[in-house]
């Protein structure tokens, strides 16, 4: 949809940079403006009402976006929680943090202390920071102590204790992973849990008023707020739910009915979304009230998508567009204009490029690109595609206090079955028309494959699948171009020998042979 139909539709007026070399240190004096990031977990793009796309009701976020630049090809690289949310904070990508897979029971892995986030850079320039919901970058607490002081009831969940494992958070009221939307628990400074009995998108809105109506007037702020819904369990307050009791919510054509996890999931999941939109709505109205509208940089964003039903699979973790088709809306009144921008936009651009418009350094250890300049107005040379992969599960277990995962479980199994976990798994390229993909059995849609299945596809050449979509004449991605090697075709090869390129850069040992 071009701009002109976009503000139409929704009854509103109309209306060449690489990597940055800086040093990490100090901005240039002057007036910063603050940053409010807002990304709730497993959001697809297609969940807005002004993409007419989902059934869904988000009059604010429409609204939002008419003020705002909308990016409607933003890409989660690595399609699920941590590895999009360690790439949010250090611009770089998931294979090169060590962060490849969800933080989870079993695993040895989180986001290194050691690592430059965007919340150590916004500190070090004389931001007050603030970081509310979900966090998910941390090991889970059982996977160290066999009877953890913080005391998690999910065996996914834990505290991340003050200091360097905050990366320059100083407000911290959040968890690492849990899905009781409505009875969640949070931790601040101490590891006594916090146990609130309210739905979690609404209680985690007003501690982030009350962070912005309490702040300290005299500095800029940074605030990131992580809200659970609309991910699983697709649940949501009633009086979301009973916006969709009489609306019809056609499925999308590549949902193939009757499939009853769909029937009882998308009206909860739509109205979680709504839920969102409605809570979204009071942070722009406090803004306003405390009159700081145009001083601060609005971001709303996803970690991921979800499938729903489409290609028979629900989640995240795969190629398709439900998956990896993420929103960012980004305002900043008479900074940023209106406007729709198509090109790939990858997750691991979002830091470096919001350090840019804020003007403060980016570290030397960022791999994405600062794209404020094309924000602002200025010409400059756009990405012709982003990088996408899933990472099957590193043979690095730490499992204290509970078993592993059987995700992790898998990558133990495939060494024993003499399998390099990195080489397995899919990378690929995603274009402005098209999406390239070499698959050599990532997760299905009920889980990972057992290493005999993986190890048996080594052995007899079976192992290696691509596929070509054209999201333009086929944007529901049915009916991709399917082969065993890239000079099958003139576009395949091409877009092959690019993502040969970037797996070089990333020192990927993913085989595309």
């Amino acid at each position: 949809m071009n701009r002109r139909a976009f503000l139409k539709k929704i009854g509103l007026g109309a209306a060449a940079l690489t990597i940055s070399k800086l040093t990490y240190g100090m901005a240039s004096p002057g007036k910063k403006p603050n940053l409010l990031f807002v990304f709730p977990d497993q959001m697809r793009k297609h969940a807005l009402g002004f993409m007419s796309e989902d059934p869904v009701i988000t009059p604010n976020l429409d609204k939002f976006a008419a003020e705002s630049m909308v990016f409607t090809n933003a890409i989660s690289s690595n399609p699920i929680c941590t590895p999009f949310r360690a790439m949010l904070m250090t611009g770089r990508h998931s294979i090169s943090i060590g962060t490849v897979s969800n933080c989870q029971p079993g695993l040895n892995q989180e986001l290194s202390e050691k690592e430059i986030c965007i919340g150590d850079v916004l500190k070090t320039n004389g931001y007050e920071t603030g970081y509310i919901g979900k966090w998910h970058l941390e090991m889970p607490s059982r996977n160290k102590y066999e009877n953890p002081p913080d005391e998690p009831d999910d065996p996914w969940d834990g505290w991340t204790p003050p200091g360097p494992r905050r990366h320059g958070f100083d407000f911290w009221y959040a968890y690492n992973t849990d899905h009781e939307h409505f009875k969640p628990n949070y931790w601040k400074d101490k590891p006594q849990k916090i146990q609130v009995q309210q739905w979690s998108v609404e209680h985690e809105t007003d501690v982030a008023i009350d962070f912005i109506k309490n702040r300290q007037k005299d500095k800029p702020f940074a605030l990131f707020v992580s809200h659970n819904p609309p991910h699983g369990p697709y649940i949501a307050p009633e009086k979301y739910k009973a916006m969709y009791l009489n609306k019809h919510l056609p499925p999308r054509p590549n949902v193939k009915l009757p499939n009853e996890k769909y029937l009882t999931s998308f009206m909860p999941y739509l109205a979680a979304v709504t839920s969102c939109d409605d809570n979204f709505a009071r942070l722009l109205k406090t803004l306003d009230e405390e009159k700081i509208a145009d001083d601060t940089i609005v971001v709303f964003t996803s970690d991921h998508g979800d499938m729903m039903g489409s290609h028979e699979r629900f989640g995240k973790s795969t190629w398709h567009e439900e998956s990896i088709g993420i929103p960012f809306i980004i305002r900043w009144p008479g900074r940023i204009k209106p406007a729709t921008e198509g090109m790939p936009f990858a997750c691991y651009d979002f830091m470096p490029t919001l350090l840019g418009l804020m003007r403060l350094p980016i570290p030397k250890t960022v791999e994405g690109t600062d794209y404020s300049n094309l924000m602002l107005g200025k010409k400059m040379n756009k990405p012709s595609a982003a990088f996408i992969a899933y990472y099957q599960y590193p043979d690095n277990v730490m499992a204290v206090g509970q078993p592993a995962s059987i995700w992790v479980q898998q990558g133990v199994d495939l060494r024993k079955k003499g399998v390099d976990w990195r080489t397995t798994g899919f990378r690929g390229l995603v274009t402005k028309r098209y999406t390239y993909v070499v698959d050599r059995y990532s997760d299905g849609p009920d889980g990972p494959y057992s290493a005999d299945v993986i190890a048996h596809a080594i052995a007899d050449g079976t192992i290696t699948k691509r596929l070509l979509y054209d999201n333009e004449k086929d944007p529901y991605q049915l009916n991709p171009i399917v082969a065993i090697r890239a000079d099958e075709n003139i576009i395949m090869a091409k877009l092959d020998t690019q993502l040969q390129q970037w797996l070089n850069k990333m020192n990927d040992q993913f085989p595309l042979q």
